[in-house]
């Protein structure tokens, strides 16, 4: 199983989706929150925890309004966790069941935000950080306007540090330039995982 690693905007999911292009099966959590917060349960719980702030006018959770909510608040972010994390894990435990006994699954990759945070990096063989420099990445959250520039570092400071995170990885990739360069290295480093075996 390879664990992709990285900075918020650091194109962590570019990477799964270059290694999904190579043969692997991409189990995404950012994905899986997203359909989470969709679910009739899991709406009404958030919104008897955070408010009928958080919900945009059509009734559904504005992720937006949520994330105004919680971060820079350790205690609001840690009780929005314990409503979703064993959801999503559950579901990626079982994708992880449902792709493993398939032969053409070259391998499992987790594009998993809090990978090491929640402790999943002993589920991993592999690791490959996704290296980008913040500037690249404060551009990047600006332009998906889910939040305010300057809550970037806020929300990185709840993490395990970056140096970590690089320090556990077993290959490192750029992120600084262009795709084509980026899918060079990712096809590099696949090669030598597979050789591995």
């Amino acid at each position: 199983m390879i664990g992709i690693l990285g900075g918020m905007y650091s194109g962590k999911s570019t990477v799964a989706a270059e290694l999904a292009k190579l043969g692997c099966a991409v189990i995404d959590a950012d994905s899986i929150s997203h359909q989470l917060l969709e679910e009739k349960d899991v709406l009404k719980k958030i919104v008897r925890v955070f408010g009928k702030e958080v919900l945009d006018g059509k009734g559904k959770i504005s992720r937006s309004a949520l994330a105004n909510r919680i971060f820079g608040d350790p205690a609001k972010l840690e009780t929005l966790t314990g409503i979703l994390h064993p959801l999503v894990m559950a579901r990626v435990e079982q994708l992880i069941a449902q792709f493993d006994p398939q032969p053409a699954v070259r391998a499992i990759v987790l594009d998993i935000p809090l990978l090491v945070e929640v402790g999943w990096e002993k589920r991993c063989d592999h690791f490959i950080f996704v290296d980008c420099a913040p500037p690249i990445r404060l551009e990047r959250a600006k332009k998906t306007g889910v939040f305010e520039a300057d809550q970037l570092k806020i929300r990185e400071n709840l993490q395990i540090s970056l140096d970590k995170k690089k320090r556990i990885a077993d290959n490192i990739v750029d992120n600084n330039s262009d795709l084509s360069g980026l899918s060079k290295q990712i096809a590099c480093i696949f090669s030598t995982i597979v050789d591995k075996g």
